[in-house]
């Protein structure tokens, strides 16, 4: 059985009169990473935001650990790292964890511990105001896993990484889920997500079109699986034609298949064993369901 640490309930959020966000129900478990995904202006970060307290919500409710947001045992529950992290230039790395720590209740004793984790042990005692992106966006991290949060939110938190160090971030991320931090992850690194998240949820205009396991979603969408042939020397012209497909690069043939009828295809082309060298095949991706899910008409 889950438990659900950040519940959100028909949540709705105006400005101006406008809605930037409108109905949206969402919960994340202890233990899950939750990718929200959606265009600039979608509603992500302000999403984020109510749920920190920094703003009211117009209507509905969030509920974190059972507080409400911007409550005492909220923000002691919370964790958050923006896009664009920004500390003290003057203060060192260490100073600044240090500093952070005090506030947090939990001692300096991690520091340490916590500036090796995140790469940062050989800049501990430079200035803030030396660092790249990057190293303030890991020192940022390093706040995060302060006190074993119980949510954290993350926007964008690979920003300004190499892909060395977005792989060691997401290496983390699953190390504070498998200790129990529900993480809730906004991102436009489709790639990334798509392997490193237990369940995607996307909004479009203020309102959550999707959300569920990207094989649930990919079946929901109903989009075709690629099936790409590599013909044998002198067949591709022959496939092409017997399998309505289309030729690549001249000795390939590519044909697309509703996910009902992919073992269909498959055992059609196994009769075709004379033909074929190989069969590469290529299931809808992310960037193809975000695409879809993103789109007007479609939820």
């Amino acid at each position: 059985m889950t438990t659900d640490i950040l519940i959100v309930e028909r949540l709705g959020k105006l400005r101006a009169r406008v809605p930037v966000l409108s109905d949206v129900t969402l919960a994340v478990a202890a233990g899950q990473r939750v990718a929200l995904l959606g265009h600039n202006g979608a509603g992500k970060s302000t999403l984020m935001k109510i749920a920190l307290g920094l703003t009211p919500a117009s209507s509905g409710s969030i509920r974190i650990a059972g507080a409400a947001p911007g409550s005492a045992a909220a923000r002691r529950a919370t964790a958050f790292l923006p896009e664009a992290v920004s500390f003290h230039p003057k203060l060192t790395g260490r100073e600044q964890l240090a500093f952070f720590a005090r506030l947090a209740g939990t001692g300096t004793a991690p520091v340490p511990a916590l500036l090796e984790r995140v790469g940062l042990a050989r800049a501990a005692d430079r200035r803030v105001g030396t660092y790249s992106k990057g190293m303030r966006q890991r020192l940022g991290l390093a706040q995060v896993l302060l006190g074993r949060p119980t949510l954290a939110l993350l926007d964008e938190p690979t920003s300004g990484l190499d892909p060395a160090s977005r792989q060691e971030l997401y290496a983390i991320i699953d190390e504070m889920a498998a200790q129990g931090t529900a993480v809730l992850i906004a991102s436009h690194a489709l790639t990334e997500v798509e392997a490193r998240t237990d369940r995607i949820a996307i909004l479009r205009q203020g309102r959550l079109v999707a959300d569920d396991t990207l094989r649930n979603l990919s079946r929901k969408a109903g989009l075709p699986t690629r099936l790409r042939i590599v013909a044998r020397e002198g067949q591709a012209e022959r496939l092409a034609s017997e399998t309505g497909g289309v030729r690549i690069n001249g000795a390939s043939v590519e044909i697309d298949c509703a996910p009902d009828a992919k073992m269909e295809a498959l055992r059609r082309l196994a009769a075709m064993g004379e033909q074929i060298e190989d069969i590469e095949m290529t299931p809808p991706r992310l960037e193809d369901l975000y695409r879809h899910y993103s789109q007007e008409g479609t939820a």
